[in-house]
């Protein structure tokens, strides 16, 4: 019984795990702003639309 009990609470703890770096991953996607980006470097000017 003991080790039935012990199985479903690593379970739950893989689960909510799963779900933190899913909903992270999410938050890191959203993160990134849109628009255009603007850098000069060696060879002149750089216009890149996100």
């Amino acid at each position: 019984m003991l080790a039935s009990r012990n199985l479903l609470v690593v379970l739950v703890l893989v689960l909510v795990a799963a779900l933190a770096v899913m909903g992270y991953s999410l938050y890191q996607e959203k993160k990134q702003p849109d628009g255009v980006e603007i850098s000069v470097g060696k060879n002149g000017l750089s216009i890149k639309e996100k």
